[in-house]
């Protein structure tokens, strides 16, 4: 079985969640950044899991458009879903729904929420200012989830 874990990053986060599942899906897995390889063949994997981080409350417009172009191939795979943010609860699953579509969402084998990170030193300066406005931050927090993970790798291998 042929897997891909496909992202898009802005400050590392999704990228540093993506390796630690690639390391407990079981067969490993390719990864692909989409800045970098936005022109994809997908024919080759049975597994795709995307993920994505959120900014202002949407996810990258390249994986957004991505997604919706590739839409009947990425539903006829195992699919599976992640969101790097840094909301909890009901404010992350509600992102996570505006992030991937009801389609995806129902085609999907695992969906999860990782946590995040707010990486002050990777931020311009105006990224600083609307985080110390907005969230009331001023240095950089670290939430990734090592347990959400782990769930989500699980359920992928249990499907597999």
């Amino acid at each position: 079985m042929k897997s891909l874990i496909l992202f898009t990053s802005s400050h590392g986060t999704t990228e540093k969640a993506t390796l630690l599942l690639k390391e407990n899906l079981k067969g490993g897995a390719e990864v692909i950044n989409l800045k970098k390889n936005p022109h994809l063949d997908m024919s080759c994997y049975d597994l795709i899991v995307i993920g994505s981080s959120i900014h202002v409350g949407n996810i990258a417009k390249r994986m957004k458009n991505f997604m919706q172009k590739n839409l009947s191939i990425l539903k006829s795979k195992k699919l599976g879903l992640f969101l790097c943010c840094m909301q909890e609860d009901d404010e992350a699953r509600e992102q996570f729904e505006t992030a991937f579509s009801k389609e995806l969402r129902e085609a999907s084998i695992s969906n999860g929420l990782f946590g995040g990170e707010f990486l002050f030193e990777k931020m311009n300066f105006i990224q600083r200012a609307m985080l110390k406005k907005v969230a009331d931050k001023t240095s950089s927090v670290y939430n990734l989830n090592d347990k959400a993970i782990k769930k989500f790798a699980k359920e992928i291998n249990a499907a597999l």
